[in-house]
């Protein structure tokens, strides 16, 4: 599945965040990462997620596609150099 994985969170765990996003996604923007996942990875990456973040103050939010049949992306302006691909 392809997945769109956007955040908000505080500055003290933004660094945390950040990292476990990487470990399993492209890193696209500051706070935007997508990329292809399998199903149990998915389910690893938001309970390693869950554990770092304050549920009263911040928020994750996963976008989740069967399939990018009928999906395209577009992008406008300049584009972040991809540094975690392998």
């Amino acid at each position: 599945m392809w997945v769109i994985v956007t955040y908000d969170v505080g500055v003290k765990r933004n660094t945390k965040v950040r990292k476990i996003c990487r470990k399993y996604l492209l890193h696209v923007q500051k706070s935007v990462f997508e990329g292809h996942i399998r199903e149990k990875e998915l389910e690893k990456m938001k309970w390693e997620l869950e554990r770092e973040i304050d549920v009263e103050q911040d928020q994750i939010a996963i976008y989740i596609f069967d399939t990018l049949r009928y999906s395209s992306k577009d992008l406008i302006g300049y584009q972040i150099e991809l540094d975690n691909i392998l």
